[in-house]
């Protein structure tokens, strides 16, 4: 037999053998590239839904925070009723902070499970909130956050009014332009120390801090 013919035989021979292998390789590669994607589309899915519920859970303390600082206001007049709000240990509209944090959740395309918006069962006021993502079932996920308010403000009550003293009567009365008349009572100033600012609370000239001055809010470890 020709040389050339069986150089050319032993050369497709080779490449018959080889294909198989080809194929094997290829479909190799395809199903890791496959299982890369499917991985990568669940980290995303679980990225999706942390970052709905971290969402969430900041916008149920900001409205319970924006509601302690109209707690205070309404009191504002009375020092001594200040420190349950300033605290944040008042009474909130749990309901309201919840509802915020449904629609932030939404933005995320992501919903609140049931019972998925809690108040914190700890010292720390806020929220614990759950959510699940709203894709096709497969690739549903569900995470949970939780928001405290740290409060920033501190403040000295106002002592008690001390008693006039009793003085002698001043045996020579007094005209109307010559003195001698009641006093103005004296308007409440308290100064209100948030962070490195001080507040003076006077209200003669009302200027009083937002809830981001009073509230810090944040993500709990």
């Amino acid at each position: 037999m020709d040389r050339r013919r069986v150089d050319a035989c032993h050369r497709r021979q080779d490449a018959g053998q080889a294909f198989p292998v080809y194929i094997a390789v290829i479909a190799g590669l395809l199903f890791l590239a496959f299982a890369y994607f499917l991985v990568g589309q669940a980290a995303l899915t679980r990225n999706s839904a942390q970052t709905a519920a971290d969402a969430a859970a900041l916008a149920a303390a900001q409205d319970a925070r924006e509601q302690l600082r109209d707690g205070w206001i309404e009191v504002i007049l009375d020092p001594g009723q200040w420190d349950r709000f300033l605290h944040g240990v008042a009474n909130t509209d749990e309901d309201s902070a919840c509802q915020q944090a449904e629609e932030f959740a939404a933005r995320n395309e992501a919903v609140v499970t049931d019972r998925g918006c809690v108040p914190l069962a700890t010292e720390d006021r806020g929220f614990r909130v759950t959510v699940r993502t709203t894709g096709r079932e497969a690739r549903q996920a569900t995470a949970s956050a939780e928001a405290v308010l740290e409060p920033r403000c501190t403040f000295d009550p106002p002592g008690p009014t001390p008693e006039p003293s009793e003085t002698t009567p001043d045996p020579t009365p007094t005209g109307p332009d010559e003195g001698g008349g009641e006093p103005d009572d004296e308007e409440l100033v308290v100064d209100l120390v948030c962070g490195d600012e001080t507040w003076v609370i006077d209200p003669e000239s009302p200027r009083l801090p937002s809830a981001a001055d009073l509230f810090r809010v944040r993500l709990s470890d």
